[in-house]
């Protein structure tokens, strides 16, 4: 009894030993204890590239633009208001704070300049204004399309 005893246990490391050693680094790191030098080296670059990828999941979420439209700086603000008090849309001392009276100011302008009268601020609110860019909203500068026949003057006039 005692030798079918042994000879089993023996026979159970032997298949534990193969098996280890043959596993993928994933068991191995799972037990704690690499196996062989095979196993340990590949245990490595396995972690490695594990941590490289959750690194750049990480970056890449905290690049992400936020949606919505951030609200403008107070100096930002009270350029708007005093623009639109130079119109004469706005009745007060620009403050820097986006209030209601300002929205107010804002629709009026926008009405009266055949905009959305929405009160909110848009680029061609801010054209409007004079505080915009001079090129939102329109289009990069196509180049011309070479019609057929001023293709083929343009070659004549290459092979004299």
């Amino acid at each position: 009894m005692r030798l079918r005893t042994s000879i089993t246990a023996g026979l159970a490391l032997l298949l534990t030993a193969g098996v280890a050693w043959s596993a993928p680094s994933a068991p191995a790191k799972a037990a704690g204890k690499p196996t062989g030098k095979a196993t340990r080296s590949a245990a490595r670059p396995a972690a490695s590239a594990a941590s490289k990828s959750r690194v750049k999941k990480s970056s890449r979420h905290s690049k992400r633009r936020e949606p919505g439209q951030k609200a403008p700086a107070p100096e930002r603000i009270s350029e708007i208001q005093q623009a639109l008090a130079k119109d004469g849309s706005f009745a007060g001392a620009p403050n820097g704070k986006w209030d209601g009276s300002t929205v107010e100011a804002m629709r009026k302008f926008q009405s009266g300049h055949g905009l959305n009268p929405s009160g909110k601020l848009d680029a061609s609110t801010l054209q409007k204004l004079g505080l915009g860019s001079q090129t939102a909203g329109i289009a990069a500068p196509m180049p011309p399309l070479a019609s057929s026949a001023t293709a083929k003057a343009a070659q004549s006039a290459q092979r004299q």
